[in-house]
């Protein structure tokens, strides 16, 4: 957490509920335009995995829409495709296709202290006294740059879900509303200020003010009575973030979302301001979410 959390810190409730709703994916549908278009050309050619593209595309997509993954930091993703779901790629093996290996990058990104962020990256580069450890860090930020930028000029106009207005105006009665998310609040912003929804929410938090977790942690954990909180979220890092605060958890199925919101709207926060959301009801939603995302690709059944 740093000073750009200070926002979190200091919010104060002035409703008697909480709500947490990440954005990509979860509010807006620009996940699969964000990952096909944006992320994965880039990953590509910075990682030099050119001699593999389908395979390094189908690892993407699996690892960021449509695994337990989904969802996840960017950076913790790109060393799960090199270390992992690539190198036992059946097109990789065929082919006898060395995976690069960024081993400074994948400490950087597996050390609990480092701030996943551009931020972060950067901070990381000038601290750095090994030469190699310096050219892969700034491989990977030149990469997160380029991400952005690429985000920035292609994805535009995209709104959010069908129901996800109609539910923000009626939570935002009772509840203090704010977008917890691992995207570069830049972007977030301005998406949400696009399409003049940024109204019904307190803050806009991004990567740049900590993880989800932390997130969480410095509003809803300390400030809201319990199962007065609740995130909404489309991947199992909301989820887990949701659990280590005592926050509920209501789940937008991936490739169900319109149904998951509407379904939002006419029970769902109804039962959570009510009091009877926790039980068999949150149970068999989020058995339902479970099954949606696996553990391991096809290539690996």
């Amino acid at each position: 957490m740093n000073d750009t959390a200070k926002p979190l810190k200091e919010m104060q409730p002035t409703r008697k509920f909480f709500i947490g709703i990440d954005s990509d994916g979860c509010a807006f549908d620009s996940m699969g335009v964000k990952q096909r278009e944006c992320f994965c050309p880039w990953m590509i050619g910075y990682f030099g995995l050119a001699p593999v593209a389908e395979a390094a595309r189908q690892c993407k997509e699996f690892a960021d829409l449509f695994s337990k993954t989904r969802g996840a930091n960017r950076h913790k993703t790109v060393v799960r495709i090199l270390t992992e779901l690539l190198p036992s790629h059946p097109q990789v093996i065929e082919r006898g296709f060395h995976v690069p290996v960024f081993k400074h990058y994948a400490a950087w990104v597996n050390n609990p202290k480092s701030l996943l962020s551009n931020a972060g990256l950067k901070k990381a580069i000038e601290e750095s006294t090994d030469p190699a450890a310096k050219k892969e860090l700034s491989i990977a930020l030149e990469w997160s740059n380029k991400v952005n930028e690429t985000v920035a000029a292609i994805v535009k106009g995209i709104p959010p879900f069908p129901y996800v207005r109609q539910c923000l105006e009626k939570m935002s009665k009772t509840a203090d509303i704010l977008v917890v998310s691992a995207t570069p609040g830049e972007a977030l912003e301005r998406e949400w200020q696009e399409h003049d929804i940024a109204k019904y929410v307190r803050i806009i938090a991004g990567q740049d003010m900590g993880s989800k977790e932390e997130h969480l942690a410095m509003t809803a954990k300390a400030k809201y009575g319990t199962n007065c909180s609740l995130m909404i979220g489309d991947a199992l890092g909301d989820f887990k973030a949701a659990m280590k605060n005592g926050c509920l958890f209501y789940p937008i199925n991936p490739g169900d979302e319109v149904r998951s919101w509407k379904r939002l709207l006419d029970e769902g926060f109804d039962k959570f301001i009510n009091g009877t959301y926790t039980g068999n009801y949150a149970a068999k939603l989020i058995a339902e979410f479970d099954k949606c995302l696996p553990e391991n690709p096809p290539w690996l059944k």
